[in-house]
C-alpha cells in the first residue's frame, strides 16, 4: 500500500495470479515433499500498487500480493483501509531483508508506515501469520517466476 492517499472509492481490486513464489521445503532431501507456493497477484502499475489490498477480505493461505520495484528504493507501506492484518515481506536482488509481520489495519488517517531503511526491490503482502507458518525470515531465497501474463 503506497503511502499517499488516493480517491479509491470503487470496489476492491482483484489482479490476476500472475506469479508464485516456491519455498524450498525444510525436508528437502524428502522426495516425497513438494515445496509450498504462494500464488501471487502483481501489482505492477502506480495506481495497482497505490490500491493495493484495500478493501479485500483476508487472504487465504499461500496467495499474496506482489509489488516489483525498478529500480530498488526505500520504501514504506501502510495499511491505510486495508480491513485484515498482513504480513509484509520485503525483498532485495531475491532475498528477504526485512519482514513486517501482522501490521494491523488502518481505517483512517494518519496511519504508520512500514518498510526497511534499506533498498528493496519487492514486497509480497501475506495474510498475517503466513510469513512465520511457512518459514520465511530474513534471509529466506524468494524466487519469483511467473506462471501467466503480466509479469514486468
Amino acid at each position: 500500500m503506497s503511502p499517499t492517499p488516493t480517491p479509491h472509492s470503487g470496489p476492491p481490486q482483484f489482479l490476476p495470479i500472475s506469479a508464485q513464489w516456491c519455498l524450498v521445503s525444510p525436508a528437502a532431501g524428502d522426495e516425497k515433499s513438494k515445496p509450498a507456493c504462494i500464488e501471487l497477484e502483481l501489482a505492477a502499475t502506480p495506481q495497482q500498487q497505490q490500491w493495493g489490498l484495500m478493501g479485500r477480505p483476508p487472504l487465504p493461505p499461500l496467495r499474496g500480493m506482489w509489488f516489483p520495484f525498478k529500480p530498488a528504493r526505500t520504501m514504506k507501506f501502510w495499511m491505510y483501509r486495508t480491513p485484515a492484518p498482513l504480513d509484509m515481506v520485503f525483498l532485495h536482488q531475491g532475498q528477504v531483508i526485512a519482514i513486517e509481520a501482522n501490521a494491523a489495519p488502518c481505517p483512517r488517517l494518519p496511519c504508520p508506515s512500514y518498510g526497511p531503511e534499506a533498498p528493496a526491490d519487492g514486497v509480497v503482502e501475506l495474510a498475517a501469520g503466513q510469513a512465520g507458518a511457512l518459514g520465511i525470515s530474513v534471509g529466506t531465497r524468494a524466487a519469483i517466476q511467473p506462471n501467466g501474463k503480466g509479469l514486468p
